[in-house]
């Protein structure tokens, strides 16, 4: 039997809810996503925003006791593959910044993270954007019963790859639902046909990074920041998707 939970249908209606408050929270930071804007006051107009709405900001004390993480936002600025700390970091014309966010509501978790232009970046990074974007979508659309997680890797790894970019290992998708994270785990690369098959009812995250250069990451001492090794930029896009009887059903939107 697997051991990925099912999510009954009053459950995915409250999912549905976080997700959409998750979607919200995007689109009320998008115009504050511009030169001169710090780190920190995404972060503070995104936890303004979730709490209003009654909800949790998920990540804010999310790990271990002795180093938890500190923002509401996970905010990733160019070479930054995922949970950059939201900081007194001001944006610049051409920083690309990925931002990562969970909440918390009527028990149940919402996440995604979207990867923004700030000003005009260059043709090259624009690339590596548009590029991560494409290879997540390309994965969604595989998501139906009898369909494996085998064969989202393997769309996004094919289209990335594809087009000389390198995808990152380390860090993957995952169920969630009552927990931040669940089975399963979701890797971004991989070969089709292999793998869990999907059934209805299995809700999980789907987020490639995705790097202009090298695949490798590094750690930085902080314990949360995560850089590519080779210090190219680096894009993210992330849904949370539930399998549906007759294929999906993006839940972050």
């Amino acid at each position: 039997m697997s051991r990925v939970p099912l999510k009954s249908a009053r459950e995915i209606e409250i999912m549905r809810r976080a997700g959409a408050l998750v979607a919200d929270t995007f689109r009320v930071l998008a115009p504050f996503v511009k030169p001169g804007v710090t780190l920190k006051e995404l972060d503070r107009l995104a936890e303004e925003h979730i709490r209003k709405a009654g909800a949790i900001p998920a990540y804010v004390g999310y790990g271990p006791k002795n180093n938890p993480f500190p923002g509401t936002i996970c905010a990733s600025v160019n070479e930054v593959i995922c949970h950059g700390i939201p900081d007194a970091r001001e944006l610049k014309d051409g920083d690309i910044i990925g931002v990562d966010i969970g909440v918390l509501l009527d028990g149940y978790y919402g996440d995604a993270c979207t990867t923004f232009a700030v000003g005009q970046v260059s043709a090259e990074v624009q690339g590596l954007v548009d590029t991560t974007r494409e290879s997540l979508k390309d994965a969604l659309d595989l998501v139906k019963p009898g369909a494996r997680l085998g064969d989202i890797g393997h769309a996004i790894q094919s289209l990335a790859e594809g087009r000389g970019y390198g995808v990152v290992r380390e860090y993957t998708g995952h169920g969630i639902g009552k927990r931040l994270h669940e089975e399963p785990t979701v890797l971004h690369y991989g070969a089709r046909y292999t793998g869990l098959k999907l059934q209805p009812g299995m809700v999980f995250t789907i987020e490639p990074m995705v790097n202009l250069g090298r695949p490798e990451t590094r750690l930085l001492a902080d314990g949360w920041t995560v850089v590519t090794a080779d210090g190219s930029p680096s894009a993210q896009f992330e849904h949370t998707v539930v399998v549906t009887a007759k294929g999906h059903e993006i839940l972050t939107v």
